[in-house]
């Protein structure tokens, strides 16, 4: 099996520490994060993901035209980090070398460009300033 991923959720993941929209969002989270960390394969897919699940009832933000061009930010910023073609159906390498080299670049706001209209955005400088201690995702 593979996780699929929208490219902003690469972003994502280098920060998340067990907070979310809601419990079950969380909850769902972690056995995302737990796949991958176990190894599994992510795939790149255009528009909601296997993170976006929990929320796409009720008309959540994951189906909005500026949540699709956050992603084409994503793709374009993370291209040269993870010197892999990035596109729909790509397969994303997640190795903990890789998650390295996207967690010192976004340390250093090389990569954030898709992050800056982001709800999240203090909490996951929070995170990157601390050293990335309480990040959940560690890659497979």
């Amino acid at each position: 099996m593979s996780v699929r991923l929208r490219a902003h959720h690469l972003l994502c993941l280098l920060t998340y520490v067990g907070k979310g929209y809601t419990p079950a969002f969380v909850a769902h989270y972690e056995r995302v994060v737990a796949r991958l960390n176990a190894g599994e394969e992510a795939v790149l897919v255009e528009g909601p993901d296997e993170i976006c699940a929990p929320m796409l009832e009720g008309g959540h933000h994951c189906l909005k035209p500026r949540i699709a061009a956050r992603d084409g930010e994503a793709i374009e910023a993370l291209r040269s980090v993870l010197g892999a073609e990035l596109r729909p159906g790509a397969r994303v390498p997640l190795g903990r070398e890789q998650v390295s080299a996207m967690r010192i670049a976004f340390a250093a706001g090389t990569i954030r460009g898709a992050c800056a209209r982001c709800q999240w955005s203090e909490l996951c400088t929070g995170v990157a300033a601390e050293g990335f201690a309480a990040a959940r995702f560690i890659g497979g």
